[in-house]
């Protein structure tokens, strides 16, 4: 069964076009014109195991917002679109990343809810030229809504000793945990035998 997607955005303020393989090895051909952006979701394909394409154009003359949202929106639909019925999989995922002195945990349920809950630390309010550290929790909240996901990600541990929290490992370490919790929730559970994992009967 192919679980692949293809998703275009299109709006006045921005163009996106992502495409996604769930079981691919991590390949990712990316360009949103923010390059810290690329390369968070660079973390997303790699950690997650997915073969993800995405080209964003964007009216970064204004900002990076409008770039950043849709693209997330984008991806998350193209999450949902892969995932189909969900039958078979895990459902349930969830990932405790460190890096340095960064930790962060991340918990996943592709549950067709939307909810997400986000925890960080007050970061320096830019990460290279244009990418706005206050755009973190709106991007989980955007990607999942469009997904239909539950996510919570918790900053547990940031700040060094005698200094403040590096921006970069906060925001980098959620991508990571995230994209673990991703790869665990959206693999195939053989002991499910292709049933969709609710009592319900459907996600």
């Amino acid at each position: 069964m192919s679980r692949t997607a293809r998703v275009e955005r299109i709006t006045k303020e921005t163009k996106v076009l992502v495409e996604i393989d769930l079981d691919g090895t991590g390949k990712a051909d990316i360009e949103t014109g923010v390059g810290f952006y690329d390369h968070m979701l660079h973390q997303i394909a790699r950690h997650g195991g997915f073969d993800l394409t995405v080209h964003t154009v964007g009216d970064l003359e204004i900002d990076a917002h409008h770039t950043m949202e849709d693209t997330a929106l984008a991806l998350g639909a193209a999450f949902d679109q892969a995932l189909g019925d969900k039958a078979g999989i895990r459902r349930y995922g969830s990932a405790t990343v460190p890096m340095d002195e960064v930790l962060v945990r991340a918990a996943v349920d592709l549950s067709g809810r939307p909810y997400v809950v986000h925890d960080e630390p007050l970061l320096a309010p830019y990460i290279g030229p244009v990418y706005a550290t206050s755009m973190t929790r709106h991007i989980w909240e955007s990607f999942g809504q469009a997904a239909r996901v539950t996510l919570h990600v918790d900053v547990l541990r940031a700040a060094r000793p005698g200094g403040h929290p590096d921006a970069h490992h906060v925001v980098e370490a959620q991508f990571k945990a995230v994209s673990r919790a991703l790869r665990e929730a959206t693999s195939i559970d053989p002991r499910a035998a292709g049933a969709i994992p609710s009592t319900k009967g459907a996600l």
